[in-house]
């Protein structure tokens, strides 16, 4: 079929934002997966929140290195998308996180806004609302 090769700009927003949540969530997904969705500029603001109070905004670099440290911390991982909402470039989603360090298992309901440019996740800003949990000094 000539003339039908589809470029990362043609790929729904949605399909970007629903893969680039299951890069993150899979503990067997690489530094490349993560780098391959990325796009070069983009920025990550995690507004405040038990594990990181002041919040924090991230460039790839500091994202990617934050990504791998949770992959030596946590035991499992996952996330669960219950809803996208697509208006062009931009996404919001709502979705649940569940991870476990050590024996403790820690939950937040999440909600994010997500830009994405050329097929590649540009900005993701997310408010993150855990369950109480403690971990062991």
């Amino acid at each position: 079929m000539s003339g039908s090769h589809v470029t990362p700009e043609d790929v729904p927003t949605e399909d970007v934002v629903r893969r680039y949540f299951a890069i993150v969530a899979d503990l067997a997904s690489t530094e490349a997966d993560l780098r391959g969705i990325l796009h070069p500029d983009a920025s990550f603001n995690e507004l405040p929140n038990p594990i990181a109070p002041g919040g924090n905004t991230r460039d790839v670099e500091e994202t990617v290195a934050g990504f791998l440290a949770g992959k030596q911390r946590l035991t499992t991982q996952s996330i669960t998308i219950d809803e996208v909402l697509v208006s062009g470039d931009r996404a919001g989603v709502r979705s649940r996180w569940q991870g476990t360090i050590g024996e403790t298992e820690i939950v937040a309901h999440m909600a994010g806004f997500v830009t994405v440019a050329d097929g590649l996740i540009l900005t993701h800003d997310t408010y993150d609302c855990y369950e109480p949990f403690s971990l062991p000094g």
